[in-house]
């Protein structure tokens, strides 16, 4: 029971993110603009979390697996959530000397180190700071920021609730 109830939710939490992913890439040819390196990282690590949801409901592994899955899961979605919230602070306070525009992305990631792409790219941009769409008064960073917080919470809820369900069922079988 537990293991089915376990799939089930990291199930929910794919089609949940891969909606999500699905949402932002829909959005960008109705609203007519192009997405700012914040943006495009936020997608890429929506889409990585989406993927670690994928791989933990179909691998359905033991006890440790699951805090394994649920850990990585942690990882990328409060690094997702922590440039979702430098964005939305972007957006609520932009500084005045913000670079008009960061270059081309990918010829940023060619000619650069890594490192310096990601300050670059956290450091922030014109772009980053604009509002091009919002619904019910909430922009798109925003909804991201909320979305990764969920994501989060579901991590630490399996990892700490979950967790000692497990262990009050079956203390005395192995992992």
């Amino acid at each position: 029971m537990q293991l089915a109830r376990t799939r089930s939710l990291f199930s929910l939490a794919f089609l949940a993110c891969a909606s999500i992913v699905g949402a932002t890439v829909y959005l960008g040819p109705v609203v007519d603009a192009a997405p700012c390196p914040m943006c495009l990282l936020q997608r890429v690590l929506m889409a990585v979390s989406s993927a670690v949801c994928l791989l933990a409901a179909l691998h359905a592994p033991g006890k440790a697996g699951w805090r394994i899955y649920a850990g990585c899961l942690l990882l990328f979605s409060a690094l997702g959530a922590s440039v979702a919230a430098r964005q939305v602070w972007l957006q609520a306070s932009p500084p005045e000397n913000m670079a008009a525009c960061i270059e081309n992305l990918h010829y940023l990631m060619e000619t650069q180190t890594y490192l310096k792409v990601m300050v670059m790219v956290l450091a922030g941009s014109a772009g980053c700071s604009e509002i091009n769409w919002s619904l019910f008064g909430i922009s798109l960073p925003e909804w991201s920021l909320l979305a990764f917080s969920g994501l989060c919470l579901f991590a630490l809820y399996y990892l700490f609730i979950e967790f000692r369900r497990f262990r009050s069922m079956d203390v005395g079988t192995p992992d």
